[in-house]
């Protein structure tokens, strides 16, 4: 195809939720035709995964109250908040913030390495933690793991100040295994790609607490919106991805190619998904919100391609495959069978949400799909899954590197 003087920015029109949303629309609109080699989609079992999350959010919230889905949640263990704990048991002398705004940029410094450090951990893997002497496993061990890290001055460059993360370029893997409490009986998948993205991040950005100044520039009267939060992290974010694709220059990210999906421009086939940005940048809502300002357009991102809730529709059979042998099968990343299940993950939950609140009886307004995702469909992908197969693993077997699930 030939390259036009335009490429550069039609790369960046796909860095947005908006792209995200538009093109894994256009995906189930083909599926729905049956116009897809590797999943057929049945609408009429959308209902029963409405059933399923509706019952998950009224066991775990009986008040209706979920919080968002962000990367706070998983620093919460046997009700304690571990991160409050941490303000709370010591005086601000022993991490002096000068104000909300350097708060902020702390808060920043924790979760979006800690984001990016949660792709998934395989099934074999373990946290235990000292503190709580909790055992914890996936995404949860794998947050408060980090947690301890940040707390323990592990990314900061001054041992006086350890709740910054302006030393990440140094982390190695041998450090995030001794963090991690990784041994040969305690594997962890991707360790060598997760220090490889940590130290990345830490050379294209620095501290990540500065993107808290950028986004503060960008609100106006205080009001910042949340699509907003997206586009400076893909903006900032996109050079530290391993072997991504770009376009004219610009490095896309989680984006990946669909035969399906066709353009006559340099966009053709290109599904950007943007998984890890956008649970940042759900993550950055409440650390903005403490720092002043209002966050608006919640719903302007977009739900999360990654297996829970892409798990969710197979395992409530909104999604089946076509070859049912791919079950047995570990699949690339960047083959057209995940790509498209996690475009169609997408679409789905917006189709998912509105169900969701007729069955609880709440508007979109009180519960917007931040809240149907906590509430929520992760949370019954993993019931699901713990159904359906003994390790709790996904129904789909992914080839990744750490850095994408």
């Amino acid at each position: 195809m030939t390259i036009t003087s335009n490429d550069r920015q039609l790369a960046q029109s796909l860095l947005s939720a908006a792209a995200v949303r538009e093109r894994a629309h256009e995906l189930l609109g083909i599926g729905l035709e049956d116009g897809l080699a590797e999943w057929r989609v049945d609408p009429g079992r959308l209902g029963h995964a409405a059933d399923v999350t509706a019952e998950v959010v009224r066991a775990n919230y009986p008040d209706l109250k979920a919080p968002f889905h962000a990367r706070w949640r998983h620093f919460v263990v046997a009700g304690r908040d571990l991160w409050a704990e941490q303000m709370e048991v010591q005086p601000l002398a022993a991490h002096p913030f000068a104000d909300k705004d350097e708060a902020a940029r702390a808060a920043f410094d924790l979760v979006i390495p800690s984001v990016l450090l949660d792709a998934g951990a395989g099934a074999a893997w373990r946290y235990h933690d000292a503190t709580t002497d909790a055992q914890l496993g996936r995404s949860e061990g794998l947050g408060v793991a980090s947690l301890r890290m940040f707390q323990a001055g592990a990314f900061s460059s001054d041992p006086t100040r350890p709740l910054q993360a302006d030393a990440l370029a140094r982390v190695d893997a041998e450090a995030l295994a001794r963090g991690f409490q990784v041994t040969p009986d305690n594997p962890l998948v991707g360790l060598e790609g997760r220090a490889a993205l940590v130290r990345k991040l830490g050379e294209v950005v620095g501290r990540p607490g500065r993107l808290y100044d950028q986004m503060k520039a960008r609100a106006e009267d205080g009001r910042l919106p949340a699509p907003v939060i997206l586009e400076v992290l893909l903006t900032e974010l996109g050079p530290i991805w391993p072997g991504r694709i770009s376009l004219d220059g610009v490095s896309l990210g989680d984006c990946w190619r669909h035969p399906a999906l066709k353009r006559d421009d340099a966009t053709d086939g290109l599904v950007p998904l943007h998984k890890l940005s956008q649970w940042i940048a759900y993550s950055l809502i409440e650390p903005l919100q403490a720092a002043g300002m209002e966050v608006t357009d919640i719903d302007g991102l977009t739900g999360l391609a990654e297996y829970r809730n892409g798990g969710l529709f197979v395992d409530a059979g909104v999604l089946v495959l076509k070859d049912p042998a791919d079950a047995e099968r570990a699949h690339p990343v960047d083959g057209p069978l995940v790509v498209g299940w996690r475009a169609l993950t997408v679409a789905l939950l917006d189709r998912l949400a509105p169900l969701v609140r007729e069955r609880l009886g709440v508007s979109a307004e009180d519960f917007p799909l931040a809240r149907v995702l906590e509430g929520g469909s992760w949370a019954a992908g993993r019931r699901l899954a713990r159904d359906r197969r003994a390790d709790g693993g996904p129904p789909i077997a992914v080839i990744s590197d750490g850095t994408v699930f």
